[in-house]
């Protein structure tokens, strides 16, 4: 599994001009799931992000996580985070889970997650417009 995590001042995901998901101050962050994950990797990724110290405390150091801040998720999924860009100039994707098992994936991530912080989303294998506004900008890759 692999998280992108960017500190956003607000997000929102476009679905056809819909928005499907948007928050204030939180976390911005683009999903990918390998083939063979299993539930203690989605449990353990969503209670590392919902902790991750990424926010200024009084002081101005990143001591504070996006629950200490009352702060919401934006959660999109993003398949292309498995590229393996080693050979030629077309990204495979070989090593990122299918579709049909990829979805479950992100529910039950998100639900994971929800049982930390309030989360909006994406939509699954849409073709999302990802509006944000960086804060810092903080970007943090997650791997597990």
């Amino acid at each position: 599994m692999r998280v992108t995590c960017q500190r956003v001042e607000k997000a929102k995901c476009v679905v056809n001009n819909v928005v499907t998901g948007e928050i204030e101050q939180g976390l911005l962050i683009f999903v990918g799931f390998k083939q063979d994950e299993t539930e203690d990797n989605l449990k353990n990724m969503a209670k590392k992000l919902a902790h991750a110290r990424l926010f200024d405390d009084s002081e101005g150091r990143m001591n504070l996580s996006v629950m200490d801040i009352q702060g919401r998720v934006l959660s999109i999924s993003q398949f292309t985070l498995y590229a393996d860009t080693k050979k030629g100039h077309r990204p495979s994707y070989d090593k990122a889970a299918k579709a049909d098992v990829a979805s479950i994936y992100y529910q039950r991530f998100n639900e994971y997650l929800r049982e930390w912080i309030s989360v909006e989303t994406g939509v699954f294998q849409a073709e999302m417009k990802i509006e944000a506004h960086n804060d810092g900008p903080v970007t943090i890759w997650y791997e597990n």
